[in-house]
């Protein structure tokens, strides 16, 4: 029988608190059984103040301290939020087709940060870490911008790009650190953290 090396996780029951897509097909690549719940969500605004690297893990923290653990369960809940960060500035998701465009015109030609903070919580264990990569940018034409804004609208996405599309195979010169991590989840490390509960 060909045993999974995350076997260890059978007794629970694994919950992805994400609608993110991404993060689900992700966290699909470690073969483990899991299900998606977004039946808690959360105010996402941050503290006044806080450093722009620290926002992922505040924020994945908050989202997996949401959700309820009942006597009985045995969940084990899995959470993550990612920001990309451009000379010390949270880029979120943007508003429209016209903030995409925007913000991809400030990356172009430049190195921004991309960090993921994720949350692992069970009944009597929670932990919480970040993972940052670096992603440098070719310089990008405005045709090029409004290109990929209307074909793929990235309105749903952190600094209105997915890596995985057609902007992250022309127009990203370089990337330091983890791939997956710039889709939104760390799956390398998320698997070490999971192995060894």
């Amino acid at each position: 029988m060909n045993m999974n090396p995350l076997d260890n996780l059978n007794k629970y029951d694994i919950i992805l608190a994400s609608g993110s897509p991404r993060r689900r097909e992700l966290l699909g690549l470690l073969d483990i059984p899991f299900r998606v719940d977004t039946s808690h969500p959360v105010d996402e605004s941050v503290p006044e103040g806080m450093e722009p690297e620290l926002v992922p893990a505040h924020l994945s923290t908050v989202k997996a301290m949401a959700f309820p653990i009942e006597s009985g369960d045995n969940p084990l809940v899995i959470t993550a939020d990612t920001v990309v960060i451009l000379d010390g500035e949270v880029l979120g998701k943007p508003a429209d087709e016209s903030a995409a465009c925007s913000m991809l015109a400030m990356l172009a030609g430049k190195t921004q940060k991309v960090v993921t903070g994720v949350t692992i919580r069970t009944r009597h264990h929670s932990e919480t870490w970040s993972c940052e990569s670096e992603v440098e940018f070719s310089p990008l034409s405005q045709e090029e911008i409004e290109y990929y804004v209307k074909k793929y609208r990235p309105l749903d996405k952190a600094g209105a790009y997915g890596i995985q599309e057609w902007i992250g195979a022309v127009a990203i010169k370089e990337i330091r650190g983890s791939f997956y991590n710039v889709m939104g989840l760390p799956v390398h490390r998320l698997y070490r953290a999971l192995k060894a509960l």
